[in-house]
């Protein structure tokens, strides 16, 4: 899948659609899985934890080398990459432990059912998924 252009990101839509991930057992308390969202905008890979009780979703690429969230582990103040030790606010995303200096993408989560849903647009599948890559440098 080709990268998308500016003019498909600025006329994507921004609304939330949930979609089923998993069931909740799939992903237990203390522990961060890989798992592909299936939308009608096409698929987005996602790490899902679960904290304290709770689910969260993020991007699966560690901004600082692109590796994989979902290889890391969880730690009481949110997900820590396996690669360099970047830790990321599992709410906002937002690096709280170098050398991470760019936030990760999060995304809203629901569960119903014994099912964990979580919310995508357009304009999320179409700038992180099926697995975002940072382009070459120039």
């Amino acid at each position: 899948m080709d990268p998308a252009s500016d003019e498909e990101l600025a006329t994507a839509s921004t609304e939330c659609a949930f979609v089923r991930i998993c069931r909740a057992g799939q992903v237990p308390d203390g522990y961060v899985r890989r798992f592909y969202a299936e939308t009608e905008h096409g698929q987005m890979e996602l790490a899902v934890a679960r904290l304290d009780g709770k689910a969260y979703a993020t991007s699966n690429y560690c901004t600082h080398l692109d590796c994989l969230l979902s290889s890391g582990k969880l730690q009481d103040d949110g997900i820590r990459c396996s690669c360099h030790n970047s830790v990321f606010d599992l709410e906002t995303g937002e690096p709280i432990q170098p050398p991470a200096t760019e936030a990760i993408r999060t995304y809203p989560v629901r569960e119903e059912e014994g099912q964990v849903l979580v919310g995508l647009s357009q304009r999320d599948v179409l700038e992180g998924g099926p697995r975002r890559r940072k382009p070459p440098s120039v």
